[in-house]
């Protein structure tokens, strides 16, 4: 392999590559259109337009986006074909048209679709090729890159829902969504300007490509052939599974606390704060350590936070769980992206990160339908939050599990 470029101060680093880590920024922000966070925000217009229950527009959310799961295993996979600024341009047009779609749609029947579409090119693909290149792209510097470009996803948290929440006093909320499709649309252009010098994709460089274990490219077919893979199964469905039915149980959540909902939103902005530094300081320690030695431990934050939220009787208790959850929050924007390229190689990164990306969409998909499930059989979510803690537990240990079987492997490992 040889000695490993020396890395650059981070000054120099974001000054040097701005134009393509603000591109991946942008992108991870609009994906923002097809997150549960935004989409969440109309639920209330969107049940009473429709005449939708509670159980019924969950059930259409989650069949909307367990369709999104399937086809991103396919569309995934393009990142490894296309470059990214042709890629996201169609994306990008694609996720105005699902934004538009939402605006216009008159038949409760076609939501399940429009549900799709949003959460296939915004949550899914959106961010796809934004973690992608940047993976692609930087190898010593991976962990910056993938800090910097994701914190479109922090902003996105902090600004969008108080922003359309105001705006729902003013304007209708069909109204809004064609206000989104139109920002979708302002985006095209802006990434086009920032990846007109766009770095050639390493799928086309053979020169710039970084091997994974035993010092070569493996495939989709070989990594899901491989113990390791499934050993991160459970990692990867856990923060997508529980953090999106935290979000989504929210209000029953304050309600069996005795609190008020705007009292627990009122803490929202410390989850935030410290997503962006933990996001921020794992990149920094993943470009120092490698995530072989830290991709095992980033989730055990998960573990105090869901005990301290089942414990927790006052708001101070819950801002300290919502302090761990971050933890992990940010991380995780970090290290399990990195960890596709360390230990699978780049040639294929695409294919295979759109499996991960998969079992994720889907994860988002089960989580809140699981809690609902149980709350209707009686079991409330403090019981069910230690069980969630449990969960992380044994992901923890699956992942170190399979890491440790396969760290051996790594080029320069010796």
């Amino acid at each position: 392999m040889g000695t490993p470029p020396p890395r650059p101060g981070l000054v120099p680093f974001l000054t040097e590559n701005r134009s393509w880590l603000a591109a991946g920024a942008l992108l991870t922000l609009l994906s923002s259109f097809g997150q549960t966070f935004f989409i969440s925000i109309f639920a209330a217009q969107i049940q009473q337009d429709f005449e939708l229950s509670h159980g019924a527009w969950g059930g259409i959310y989650s069949m909307g986006t367990t369709m999104s799961a399937g086809v991103m295993i396919w569309t995934g996979g393009l990142t490894d074909m296309f470059r990214a600024r042709t890629l996201g341009i169609a994306v990008l047009a694609l996720l105005a048209a699902s934004c538009f779609a939402m605006a216009a749609n008159p038949y409760a029947i076609l939501l399940p679709v429009v549900i799709f579409a949003l959460r296939l090119t915004g949550q899914g693909m959106t961010s796809h090729i934004a973690i992608v290149a940047m993976a692609r792209w930087f190898v010593a510097t991976r962990g910056r890159a993938l800090s910097v470009a994701t914190l479109g996803f922090s902003v996105g948290e902090a600004v969008l829902p108080l922003t359309f929440v105001a705006l729902l006093t003013l304007f209708h909320w069909r109204f809004l969504w064609v206000g989104a499709g139109c920002v979708a649309l302002i985006g095209i252009p802006l990434l086009l300007m920032l990846l007109r010098k766009e770095r050639t994709p390493q799928s086309m460089a053979e020169e710039n490509q970084s091997t994974g274990m035993n010092n070569r490219h493996w495939t989709r077919r070989d990594t899901l052939a491989h113990p390791l893979f499934w050993f991160m199964v459970p990692a990867l469905l856990g923060p997508s599974a529980f953090n999106t039915a935290f979000f989504f149980q929210q209000v029953y959540f304050a309600e069996i606390k005795g609190w008020s909902h705007l009292s627990l939103v009122s803490v929202f902005p410390l989850y935030t704060v410290v997503g962006i530094a933990a996001m921020v300081v794992s990149g920094l320690a993943l470009d120092r350590f490698g995530t072989a030695r830290l991709i095992s431990l980033y989730q055990l934050p998960m573990v105090a936070a869901f005990l301290i939220f089942a414990a927790s009787g006052t708001l101070f208790h819950a801002a300290i769980g919502f302090v761990f959850l971050a933890m992990t929050t940010g991380a995780n924007a970090t290290l399990p992206n990195a960890f596709w390229a360390e230990f699978y190689g780049t040639r294929n990164i695409g294919s295979i990160k759109a499996m991960a990306a998969a079992v994720m969409v889907l994860g988002s998909a089960i989580g809140p339908g699981i809690t609902g499930i149980l709350i209707d059989a009686g079991v409330d979510l403090n019981t069910q939050y230690i069980g969630v803690a449990l969960y992380f537990v044994f992901a923890s240990i699956c992942m170190w599990i399979g890491v440790h079987r396969s760290r051996a492997d790594l080029p320069g490992a010796a």
